[in-house]
């Protein structure tokens, strides 16, 4: 019996051990300040607690599926031509972001385009025939629906990613589930949230189209020019601000369709004009992207291209030479900072459509200290309250209740300093509950104890039936909790979710203590009490 109760002990103080490094590491020093640094680089503090940004961000779901859209009508043309079709026009339909325009086409081979698009494009759209020899696409709803669920988990990676080179520790980026096509973030600590956010909405979705006509001084200009209407291949674009450096901003008409985009950049990185030394930035494309932009600019030589950056056009240059997979972007005054935010941006990849911000709130330092105080002086006078509790009510079983009470808060905390969790405002509230989750256990436990003394048994049998019969009521209310803390978990917000984890592993940590750690101090304390000595409950 002595060494089956060492070895528990034993396994009782390694568990402690592992966790106290859970929760404080290897601390740099044994001094109160040491100590600190050492836990809070270990916990680490949620947005209410620590400070920072709060943004609730919309994902233009359709402009993804109108960039689909455009692309597969350039395609279309391209198969149609490659068949010997010709048609007056392939254009998307602009009244709608998932159809596309077929129009002139030859009416003596309505199979033969039928058959062209079903062999491509039957798995993605409804292809119908109608009136003066047109047809028309239209994207299936599973297809809208796919591309709509893609571009929400694309552009999810892309802010963690943009975010992650910003340096933010600990960011919470996810889905908003109580609104459709959302994305929240939450930034703790943030000191420039104004950089963050023009980070986190620009697109960086760098294209290189084909120049059709311009510049125009203005789109009034452009639309006179063009009898009025754009044709619906090609779009006016202006120029970004400072890249014309004579006539301020102009616009160019453009292919709809690019050559080269954001998914075809490879990498990017800062560099400097050789001739003026102002930063740039230079782009590599993939080798599928450069195969066929060689192919395009050793056919199109003479002609102008222009590289369009978020719908503003950086560069507009002339094809000299065939041009495979690199490229630059510079002028116009661009800091060291704008360079440096663009080639991260470009690595980083382009969000698959624009974001509206929705929400936005602030949490300054003070504040978040505030609740730290409030929170942390809260869990010990609730504690301290309980523990006493314990002590007058149950007497000297009280300090076995206090004991398990103890080491459940230190797994508790080593739980969050293992796993990175995050330690929130409702989190503390969280572990405020465990302790009184814990505390249930005991009473329980104890109060089964105190029934089998009154009825007659001996106290080793007493600890022995108490523990038993009490298990299956301490499984069951945990059970229970911690379904609820799951649901809570996967439907909750950052908040939500902190009050989540702690209560769950507060609970894991409560059936080890209430249970195995409470048993094995009762069982020490019968080993010196004499035979028919009474317990102290």
């Amino acid at each position: 019996m002595r060494k089956n109760l060492t070895s528990k002990t034993i396994l009782i103080v390694a568990v402690v051990i592992v966790f106290v490094f859970g929760i404080i590491g290897l601390p740099g020093g044994f001094s109160g300040a040491a100590l600190k640094a050492s836990l809070l680089k270990r916990i680490n503090l949620g947005l209410d607690l620590k400070g920072g940004t709060h943004l609730i961000l919309q994902v233009m779901v359709d402009e993804a599926v109108g960039i689909a859209r455009d692309s597969d009508a350039a395609h279309i043309q391209q198969d149609l031509q490659a068949n010997s079709i010709a048609v007056g026009s392939v254009a998307p339909d602009l009244s709608r972001p998932d159809a596309i325009q077929i129009s002139g086409a030859p009416a003596d081979r309505g199979n033969d385009v039928r058959s062209v698009l079903n062999s491509k494009y039957g798995t993605q759209y409804d292809i119908a025939s109608g009136a003066n020899n047109t047809w028309t696409l239209t994207m299936k709803p599973s297809a809208v629906a796919d591309l709509k669920t893609h571009a929400l988990q694309q552009a999810i990676e892309v802010i963690r990613t943009r975010v992650d080179t910003l340096g933010v520790s600990e960011p919470v980026i996810q889905e908003y589930n109580l609104g459709s096509d959302q994305i929240l973030v939450e930034l703790p600590g943030v000191d420039d949230p104004a950089r963050v956010k023009d980070v986190i909405q620009s697109t960086a979705r760098l294209e290189i189209h084909s120049v059709l006509g311009g510049p125009y001084t203005s789109e009034q200009e452009a639309l006179q020019q063009l009898g009025g209407n754009v044709p619906l291949d090609s779009v006016l674009v202006p120029t970004a601000p400072g890249v014309s450096k004579t006539s301020g901003v102009q616009y160019y008409q453009i292919k709809r369709a690019a050559e080269v985009g954001g998914t075809d950049i490879r990498s990017a990185r800062v560099s400097q004009n050789s001739n003026t030394s102002e930063p740039e930035v230079d782009f590599f494309l993939t080798t599928a992207a450069g195969d066929h932009f060689a192919e395009f600019t050793g056919a199109n030589k003479g002609k102008y291209l222009a590289v369009v950056l978020d719908n503003k056009i950086q560069e507009v240059a002339s094809i000299h030479d065939q041009i495979r997979d690199q490229g630059n972007i510079g002028g116009g005054g661009m800091t060291n900072q704008a360079a440096n935010d663009l080639a991260m941006l470009l690595n980083t990849g382009s969000l698959p459509a624009s974001l509206h911000y929705l929400q936005e709130s602030t949490v300054g330092p003070s504040l978040g200290a505030d609740s730290i105080h409030q929170g942390v002086l809260a869990s010990i006078v609730g504690m301290l309250a309980v523990m006493v509790f314990m002590l007058i009510y149950y007497r000297g079983a009280g300090i076995n209740a206090d004991i398990a009470l103890f080491l459940n808060l230190v797994i508790l905390l080593g739980f969050m300093g293992f796993t990175g969790s995050v330690l929130t405002l409702p989190g503390i509230a969280g572990v405020i509950l465990t302790i009184g989750m814990g505390v249930d256990s005991n009473v329980l436990i104890f109060e089964r104890i105190r029934e089998e003394l009154h009825a007659g048994k001996s106290p080793a049998a007493a600890v022995d039936q108490g523990f038993a019969h009490a298990w299956t009521t301490i499984i069951d209310t945990h059970v229970t909790t911690i379904v609820s803390a799951a649901i809570l978990f996967v439907f909750g917000t950052g908040p939500v979710r902190g009050f989540a984890v702690t209560l769950s592993f507060g609970l894991f940590a409560n059936l080890f203590t209430a249970v195995f750690v409470s048993r094995v101090i009762f069982e020490a304390n019968l080993n010196r009490k004499q035979r028919g000595e009474a317990l102290s409950i």
